[in-house]
């Protein structure tokens, strides 16, 4: 077992629910592409190679500059960017052609308006960004509420 540990970097069970959750995913590709096998093959080794060689460089870079530019302010803060703009760019990515206008077949067959989802999605991101800004304010304000100054016990109000 511990051999399994020192090789693996973690737990079985946590080796044993990976194993499970890529089976999953490559029987719901399988029944997404209605038997194509070697379809769903190429589309999940492209899709992990197109994540690890542009995404992940692509991310991992936005991510440093966003650390740089915010290097005056407390490294807490970088989060509350982070993770709304993180939440904003996936709901871009599931959702491009719609926001981006790239789908004309969309009103035909649904007779909804193509044209709101950019609007949509910018004002989700407008309020991701503000709630992030406002669960920031929260938490400086709280941290500056129950700071411990020398003297004080940091319990409570005194």
């Amino acid at each position: 077992m511990r051999r399994l540990r020192r090789w693996y970097g973690a737990s079985p069970l946590h080796l044993l629910l990976l194993l499970a959750s890529l089976t999953v995913t490559l029987y719901a590709g399988v029944r997404l592409l209605d038997g194509d096998t070697v379809g769903v093959l190429v589309w999940f080794v492209g899709a992990a190679l197109l994540h690890d060689l542009v995404f992940l460089p692509v991310y991992a870079g936005v991510d440093r500059l966003g650390g740089a530019a915010l290097r005056s302010p407390p490294r807490r803060w970088v989060n509350h960017v982070r993770v709304p703009v993180f939440l904003s760019g996936l709901l871009l990515l599931i959702w491009y052609p719609l926001i981006l206008g790239r789908v004309p077949h969309f009103t035909p067959y649904t007779a909804l308006p193509d044209d709101v989802f950019l609007g949509r999605w910018l004002l989700v991101t407008a309020a991701l960004l503000a709630a992030s800004a406002l669960t920031l304010l929260v938490r400086a304000w709280w941290h500056a509420l129950f700071r411990t100054a020398p003297g004080r016990t940091g319990r409570g109000w005194s």
